[in-house]
This record gives C-alpha cells, sequence and structure tokens, in this order.
C-alpha cells in the first residue's frame, strides 16, 4: 500500500509526514443540530449538501424486513457523518498528516468533504425520519473508533466502506421489492449513485482507475453491520443496537496478507472458538458471480489465535475490485452471498484490489 498512499502524495500535493496513533473513541457530529436539526439548521445542511431532503410522502406501511434495512441504513450513515466530520476538522485544521503543500488542491479537498458531510447527514436524516414516520424508534449514534491515522489511510478506509456500502444496498433495494416495498426503491438507487460518485473520488486520490468494476461486488446486510461491529463501533456504545435484528457473527476474519492481483495462498486469523473449527471453509464473494469456497490449512495456534491459510483464485476469475472472504461452517455449494452470511463464522475480511 505504499505505493498508494505515495500516488495520492503526488496527486494532491500532500506533505510527507505521517503520524502514528491509536484510535480514539468519538462519536462527535457537525455543530449543526445533527442528528436533530431544526428547520433552520436543516436548511444550511442542505445548502452544504447541494440539494434537499426528497419531500415526497413515503408510504403508509412498510414489512418487517424493510425496518431493519432503514435501520441498517441509519446506523450505518451516523457513523459516515461522524467519521467525515473528523476527516473535515483534520483537514481543515492542518493536523500533522492531514497537511497539504498545495492550497488549491486542500481547498477543494475541503470543499468536496464538506459537500459529502453534508450529503451523509441528509442520509441519515432521511432514513431516521423514515423510521420515524413508521411509528418506529429512529437509532441513535454510537461511539466509533477510526483506525486511521493520516489523510492517506483516512481515504483508503473511506473507499472500503463506501465499496461495502454500494454492495450492501443491492441487497437492501431487493428485499424492498420482494417485501413489497417497492416504493422505497427509488430513493436508495438514487444513493447508490451518489455513493459511486464518491467512491471514484476516493479511487482516483488513490492513483486508482476511477471506476472499479464492470458490476461492483454484491454484499449482505450481515456483512455490513459486522464489519461496523468490528471495525468502528465502540462495543456497547449504541444506546438502541438490539432493534437491528441481524445476525452477530462469531467475531473478525483478520487479513494477515498484502493480496495482491494473483493467484496465491493467503492468511488469516481469528479467535479459536468453543466448538470445533476442523470442517471450516473460506468463501470469497467478488462482483456478481456465485460464491467461491477454498480449503482452509491451519498454520498455527498462539494461544486463542488460530491463523490459517487459503488459496486466493485471482487468475482464474478476474477478482479485482471489493471481495468479501468469511470463514464458513460448511462447504456449501452457495448459491449467492445471502447464503454465505447464513453460514458465516467468522467474517468479514475485506479484500480491494486494483
Amino acid at each position: 500500500m505504499r505505493s498508494i498512499f505515495n500516488v495520492a502524495a503526488v496527486l494532491l500535493g500532500l506533505t510527507s509526514t505521517l503520524v502514528t496513533a491509536s484510535p480514539v473513541a468519538r462519536s462527535s457530529f457537525p455543530n449543526d443540530g445533527f442528528p436533530n436539526p431544526s428547520a433552520d439548521q436543516l436548511k444550511g445542511i442542505e445548502q452544504k449538501a447541494l440539494g434537499t431532503l426528497p419531500n415526497g410522502n413515503p408510504p403508509n406501511n412498510i414489512s418487517a424486513d424493510g425496518l431493519i434495512n432503514l435501520r441498517l441504513i441509519a446506523l450505518n450513515e451516523l457513523f459516515e457523518v461522524a467519521y467525515f466530520n473528523d476527516l473535515l476538522n483534520n483537514v481543515t485544521n492542518n493536523v500533522m498528516g492531514y497537511e497539504f503543500k498545495n492550497k488549491k488542491n486542500r481547498d477543494f479537498v475541503i470543499k468536496s468533504l464538506t459537500a459529502v458531510l453534508a450529503q451523509e447527514e441528509l442520509h441519515a436524516v432521511n432514513a431516521n425520519n423514515a423510521l420515524k414516520h413508521f411509528n418506529t424508534d429512529q437509532i441513535q449514534p454510537c461511539k466509533y473508533t477510526f483506525p486511521v491515522s493520516d489523510f492517506q489511510s483516512a481515504i483508503r478506509l473511506a473507499g472500503t466502506f463506501t465499496s461495502l456500502v454500494l454492495g450492501t444496498l443491492q441487497e437492501v433495494i431487493e428485499i424492498f421489492a420482494a417485501k413489497g416495498d417497492a416504493p422505497l426503491t427509488t430513493g436508495v438507487a438514487s444513493v447508490v449513485g451518489q455513493e459511486g460518485e464518491q467512491e471514484g473520488w476516493y479511487r482516483l486520490i488513490q492513483g486508482k482507475v476511477p471506476s472499479e468494476l464492470p458490476f461492483l461486488t454484491t454484499s449482505t446486510r450481515e456483512f455490513a453491520f459486522n464489519a461496523l461491529l468490528q471495525t468502528v463501533i465502540v462495543p456497547g456504545s449504541c444506546p438502541n443496537l438490539k432493534a437491528i435484528n441481524l445476525t452477530t457473527f462469531g467475531g473478525p476474519l483478520k487479513l494477515l496478507t498484502n493480496v495482491e492481483a494473483k493467484t496465491e495462498p493467503i492468511r488469516f486469523s481469528f479467535e479459536k472458538p468453543s466448538y470445533g473449527y476442523d470442517k471450516f471453509k473460506l468463501a470469497y464473494i467478488n462482483q456478481q458471480n456465485v460464491p467461491i469456497v477454498e480449503d482452509i490449512k491451519v498454520k498455527s495456534t498462539d494461544g486463542s489465535t488460530v491463523t490459517i491459510e487459503a488459496n486466493f483464485p485471482y487468475d482464474a476469475n478476474e477478482m479485482n475490485g471489493l471481495t468479501i472472504a468469511a470463514l464458513v461452517k460448511s462447504a456449501g455449494p452457495f448459491k449467492n452471498a445471502q447464503a454465505v452470511a447464513d453460514a458465516t463464522a467468522f467474517g468479514p475480511a475485506l479484500i480491494i484490489i486494483n
């Protein structure tokens, strides 16, 4: 990843200063009334976002699965507001690791992040307003840790979770349509386009081709939910997390290998479960293709940490873009990403190539 960071520095005129810092728990939001802005505050957010909240009337009814969709969207958008608020503040205040040599580039990044932040605020408000409309509790903010220490790593993480969001919203739209909530699909589809525009910018900053794949990798609500829990949400800090009725996996699947665009064995680790894991397999979800299942080899057990190795079959499958890896309890075969999620013991691990 060092070469990607260097490309970003050239593109944006970043200083070479990097800083290593331990993640700090945060739940900071913009000083504009979010997540419950007044009418005047909302107008100010809309001006920064370059557009408004939808003003059409939501449908009168929604399915139980549709409510889960809205709750997960709200949970994710609240995190994104905190994340981009923190990133914008770091760039604006020239925090070490977030400085720019070129003022014009810095001003453009601040302008862009200001719009992104306000747009994410509107996404969150819209999801929680919909929950309120359907007479159910709105999702409350959590506290977060952001495992980044400079602009380059912050953009890389933003690109990673945006790729996962783009995959998850595919399933959200499908569930809305299948459960009779079709009127809600249009708004989500509009957000897919907006998130895709963001993702192209994050990729360009990293020196990558802006458009990641011809058909973006699909995901599931469970993978997005667990990625948030394992990566950025402080355990026990969410007031009403239990309202989101999604499965919590056994724990993280940590990627140990710097994966390249080639077929090779790669390593992961996970916390040894109380039950046997000798029949576990590794499943890969990439693009719109049928999930791939690979055998695993246990390489070591150090205390409670198990290290495994599995083949990454890049060449035979052109596995560019986002790949979701999961340690599953059966050999499959799995017909789709949801079948993998249903069988997942540990995960997800997120791999991005190109």
